[in-house]
């Protein structure tokens, strides 16, 4: 099974740059994106042979999450269940029968870390969440989670430390999420690789110098971990700030 993940950074700019091309070319079972920026009705993806589900923010034009699937699940919910972190339209929830699919938009800290405190309350939220799911069955949860976990995950970790991101704090919790039983899945497959990112600025020719951050993420239960066969990363594809992110599973 092929799972895609791929922050858009606004899906109309991103289908007027190639996204459909992608997504056909990619040809995933399922394929998630984050940052949808658009409410509903403000745009119609024609997408044979997929269900979509949608996640709007109230917020017009900000954040917001979809899921296009070939394998229709059992149920599908939106959101935590808390109101607080529900008005963003970042969390979308599919349950099949062997696994829950979450796909997640984190929210940034913010520049002055001024959203750290949300931030944080979030991450405790989040990682409670799927807990709670992976004690029914395993969880793959994937998106856009705003943190680099570990220095090797971005280029500059020295002149960033303590910016948006790559606080201690976003960092501790990313440990404890992955310490409460779960798996990185391109490190499990690529614990050393060094220079391979998945977000770079659009200033001062990041993308080009790779000056890149690994921000986007595919976790899943330990329990899977000898059902994984491989984690990409697409930085060969262009199209958004981000570029996707590949999970393949033997399921």
């Amino acid at each position: 099974m092929k799972l895609i993940s791929w922050n858009v950074n606004g899906l109309r700019a991103a289908v007027k740059h190639g996204f459909l091309d992608v997504f056909n070319e990619l040809d995933a079972d399922i394929f998630c994106v984050q940052e949808t920026k658009l409410q509903e009705g403000q745009i119609d993806l024609d997408l044979p042979g997929y269900h979509q589900y949608w996640n709007y923010a109230e917020k017009k034009g900000y954040s917001g999450t979809a899921v296009f699937t070939k394998r229709e699940p059992v149920a599908v919910s939106y959101g935590l269940g808390i109101p607080e972190f529900d008005q963003e339209g970042r969390v979308i929830t599919l349950e099949y029968e062997k696994f829950f699919l979450v796909t997640c938009y984190t929210p940034n800290s913010q520049p002055e870390l001024r959203r750290l405190d949300y931030r944080m309350n979030w991450d405790d939220a989040f990682r409670a969440y799927v807990k709670q799911l992976a004690d029914t069955k395993p969880v793959i949860f994937c998106g856009d989670l705003n943190v680099a976990h570990e220095e090797i995950d971005l280029k500059n970790d020295r002149t960033n430390h303590h910016n948006a991101g790559f606080t201690d704090e976003e960092r501790q919790k990313f440990t404890e999420l992955l310490q409460s039983g779960f798996t990185d899945t391109y490190r499990y497959f690529y614990p050393d690789k060094e220079g391979v990112y998945s977000w770079w600025s659009y200033r001062f020719n990041a993308r080009a110098n790779n000056a890149g951050w690994r921000i986007d993420y595919f976790v899943t239960s330990q329990a899977l971990d000898k059902q994984l066969a491989d984690a990409k990363i697409h930085t060969e594809i262009f199209g958004s700030d981000h570029c996707p992110i590949e999970l393949d599973l033997n399921l």
